[in-house]
């Protein structure tokens, strides 16, 4: 457990803080768990739910690990993480090692909130009902905010029994709970409003810049279009431009937040899906490569409204 914590610092920290927050709720009503230890990635029981936690640094190492130690006995499994790969070799194994499925007792339930690829939780859906196992895909919108007072928004794929085995849980972390319909579709509706988000941040950003450029005062400028036409989430909770928003993490250093590089891996997924099923997303292929462009700058780990640096005077 000391050596999964350890390995499990320096990656997937936006994804560990949200997840540690959400659950460390169930604290508060008297689940036994504090949210210093979920926030800093220990492998701790909640009421007979697991929490994992683990990332891309040594999870090869870490799955035999969780195995043996982690999910003997839990009624439910919650797991959050940073990509596709990470959630199969988890639960089916990955290198020789034996996944957590094998070590899940039949007729416990996995929650798997990672924004991943439908296919992959489809796949590992599949694999876990063989092994009598139920398996639900939620992965969550609301961020650091919405984790701490317990607003987070869950887009589910699954059944509706498997869904309403999970409410109970899943109320404790979130406000917003939505049936998106069957295993997968959970993430695609997280992909689609990950694609907007990305989408609607840069045109927001594009336009403060203009702005800025033309000698407006950023706050005027944001209160004017936030009370129009041009109104959205970013101009009403999350301003790129520092100092406009003290609460916002452009205000922070862009600091903390939703990573650059997890907004690009967001658009990634969207694009796959788009050319899976031969759809047209234009500009949320525009997206993927202007926030590339900016990761590819050295942001990446930056907050991805960060990206309005791409458009700012210098």
């Amino acid at each position: 457990q000391h050596a999964v914590r350890a390995r499990g610092e320096a990656q997937g920290g936006a994804e560990r803080h949200v997840l540690g927050l959400a659950l460390g709720r169930l604290h508060e009503l008297g689940r036994g768990v504090g949210v210093d230890e979920l926030v800093a990635a220990a492998l701790q029981p909640i009421h007979r739910a697991l929490l994992l936690d683990l990332f891309t640094a040594g999870l090869q190492e870490a799955c035999p690990v969780v195995g043996h130690d982690a999910v003997q006995g839990a009624d439910a499994v919650v797991s959050m993480l940073p990509a596709s790969q990470h959630v199969e070799g988890l639960f089916l194994g990955r290198d020789g090692a034996a996944g957590l499925l094998q070590r899940i007792a039949k007729g416990a339930l996995i929650i798997d909130s990672s924004t991943i690829a439908a296919a992959t939780s489809q796949k590992v859906a599949k694999a876990a009902q063989a092994a009598g196992i139920a398996f639900i895909d939620a992965p969550v919108s609301g961020g650091t905010g919405g984790a701490i007072a317990g607003t987070l928004t869950f887009m589910v794929g699954g059944s509706d029994a498997d869904l309403e085995r999970a409410r109970p849980l899943l109320e404790k972390m979130g406000a917003n709970i939505f049936h998106a319909g069957a295993v997968g579709a959970g993430q695609t509706a997280k992909i689609c409003n990950n694609m907007l988000l990305g989408i609607l941040m840069i045109g927001t950003s594009e336009a403060i810049a203009l702005g800025v450029a033309n000698g407006l005062d950023p706050k005027v400028l944001s209160e004017i279009m936030r009370r129009s036409s041009g109104g959205n989430w970013a101009l009403e909770k999350y301003n790129p431009m520092p100092g406009v928003m003290e609460t916002a993490p452009a205000s922070k250093g862009y600091a903390g937040g939703f990573g650059t590089d997890l907004m690009l891996k967001d658009l990634g997924l969207a694009q796959e899906n788009a050319t899976a099923v031969k759809a047209s997303t234009p500009l949320g292929g525009l997206a993927r490569s202007l926030y590339a462009a900016h990761s590819l700058g050295g942001q990446g780990a930056l907050d991805f409204s960060s990206v309005i640096q791409l458009f700012q005077k210098t």
